[in-house]
């Protein structure tokens, strides 16, 4: 069932969405060669509890950290490790939750480590640009598919792959409600998008095939051909007028 948000719970979810951003404003802040991603994920959590939130992500499902932090080849939902340190090149995908006052919010951002290949930076360019062209999409009256083909049409005309097993979503009390919010598909198809909906826009685009490994730990999704893979996320409330985006990359992009 789509839940349709009130003023106040919009609101809400604006204020657990900023924060996400000043999250990982903080977290972008200390990425750099040498530091592993389990440091990066105490200073997520340490930064989200300190402003009165609790971490989403930890224990959802199981999942054991409070930050999904993911390098080069993985897509997603990497797990932070003492093993895995950070270099120069390097592009570190982080994707954050919080918990706070009744309502979740949730949003990714991938950086570049200092001085990446130039074919890595389009990577990234195109990834942000094709979640922008989605959201432009996100208002009343269209449907979900206008969303997905936005963003499977941008990155596949740089023949880039879409990922097909992962897919953005509702989001409100709980961390995933309907829609799911897929980033490939058919404009004029799926679910109607209604004033008060709110959902996550967040492609996952692969520099090579589409094709993914879940790896064994359970979690971490990584690309097939272990070329590089870019993720960003926004929070949206749909609207007559078009997107209303909670997330705040300003405040990220401020802080680099």
């Amino acid at each position: 069932m789509i839940y349709l948000k009130t003023e106040e719970e919009i609101g809400l979810l604006r204020e657990n969405n900023i924060l996400v951003s000043k999250a990982l404003a903080e977290v972008g802040r200390h990425i750099k060669p040498g530091v592993t991603t389990k440091q990066l994920d105490k200073i997520a959590e340490d930064f989200i509890r300190s402003h009165g939130a609790t971490p989403a992500f930890l224990g959802y499902q199981g999942y054991p950290a409070s930050a999904c932090i993911s390098v080069n080849e993985q897509v997603v939902h990497g797990i932070p490790s003492d093993n895995v340190v950070i270099k120069e090149g390097d592009i570190v995908s982080v994707d954050l939750g919080t918990f706070m006052k009744g309502f979740v919010g949730d949003s990714a951002y991938t950086f570049a480590v200092g001085e990446v290949a130039p074919e890595v930076r389009q990577l990234l360019d195109v990834t942000k640009e094709a979640l922008y062209r989605g959201t432009a999409q996100a208002k009343a009256g269209n449907r979900v598919g206008d969303i997905s083909a936005a963003v499977q049409d941008y990155a596949e005309s740089f023949g880039y792959g879409v990922v097909r097993e992962l897919e953005g979503h509702g989001l409100g009390r709980k961390m995933h409600e309907a829609p799911g919010v897929p980033n490939f598909g058919m404009r004029g198809r799926g679910p109607m998008l209604k004033e008060g909906m709110v959902i996550c826009i967040e492609p996952m685009i692969t520099m090579g095939s589409r094709a993914v490994v879940f790896e064994r730990d359970g979690w971490t999704v990584r690309t097939k051909d272990r070329k590089p893979a870019a993720h960003f996320e926004f929070a949206v409330a749909i609207r007559k007028d078009g997107a209303d985006v909670l997330t705040d990359f300003s405040i990220i992009e401020q802080s680099l």
